[in-house]
């Protein structure tokens, strides 16, 4: 059975991606996938450095968690300097390398590259971060700037369709992109702009076919574990490198909540620690 390929992708960057795509992985993780990552934004290597961070981490302090598999794609400073045609080729020999796992998680670079284009023609999803502004909705679609009546769909939509386009023509009109995108980072209080946004992303998921997720709020327990290569799906008795509290309980559902928009029903199986025992902790 081939390899389930998840993109994490949007041309703009700041909304995201490297988080969404660490937290994808772990969660798949803890569900039991054997799971290869391809870290394709090159000069930066967030989701890279986070589970070189956690192999470190749990060598050093005795523990045992699951980690993905990653291929060697060499100097990722040396490769954004190559020409495309090396690049292309890099990838290409490190996906032939996984293509045995049952996810395969891509994390691509903001803008529009020949390697991020490569990497959404071979998603089965394309997970799509964005912030609650207008300014990261601009990417979708959009908004007559009087009435902020939706126009038509913009540049990474048109990406996208490029992608399923060029993925029927190789595979056949079955071989269908499923596309999510999911509010992140949102604020915690409401706000009556991201009630018109998401009004607006509703009608135009409807217009270019994608469906609308949860995200991942803007949350300082996200950041302060990512030195250690942890995700609050990590946590336990044991394993408690910060002090547990409530906001680690409603960030582990924010993280069931979006594996269970892509589909991972059992996204927690196999975690170190329950809800009921962090609820307890805290």
């Amino acid at each position: 059975m081939a390899a389930q390929v998840i993109v994490v992708g949007n041309e703009k960057g700041g909304a995201g991606k490297s988080t969404l795509a660490i937290h994808i992985v772990v969660g798949m993780l803890h569900a039991g996938h054997r799971v290869a990552i391809l870290d394709l934004d090159l000069r930066q290597r967030s989701m890279a450095h986070f589970f070189s961070n956690r192999a470190a981490w749990t060598a050093a302090n005795g523990h045992v968690l699951p980690m993905p598999v990653e291929p060697d794609i060499g100097d990722g400073k040396a490769l954004a300097k190559a020409g495309n045609d090396e690049q292309l080729a890099r990838f290409e020999t490190a996906y032939a390398e996984v293509h045995d796992c049952d996810v395969i998680v891509i994390d691509t670079p903001g803008g529009d590259t020949a390697l991020s284009s490569a990497a959404h023609a071979r998603a089965d999803l394309i997970v799509t971060p964005m912030n609650d502004s207008f300014v990261d909705f601009d990417l979708l679609g959009q908004v007559d700037p009087v009435t902020l009546d939706l126009l038509k769909p913009s540049i990474y939509s048109e990406s996208v369709w490029e992608a399923r386009k060029q993925r029927a023509i190789k595979e056949g009109r079955h071989a269908a992109i499923d596309w999510l995108v999911v509010t992140n980072r949102l604020a915690v209080a409401e706000a009556r702009n991201r009630r018109r946004l998401e009004e607006k992303m509703l009608k135009l998921a409807k217009r270019v076919g994608f469906r609308v997720g949860p995200g991942l709020r803007d949350r300082v327990i996200y950041r302060e574990l990512f030195p250690f290569g942890l995700t609050v799906a990590d946590l336990s008795a044991d394993i408690r490198p910060v002090a547990v509290s409530l906001a680690h309980v409603a960030a582990r559902q924010e993280m069931r909540n979006l594996m269970q928009a892509m589909g991972v029903e059992d996204a927690d199986a196999g975690a170190a620690l329950g809800q009921a025992a962090l609820d307890a902790a805290a």
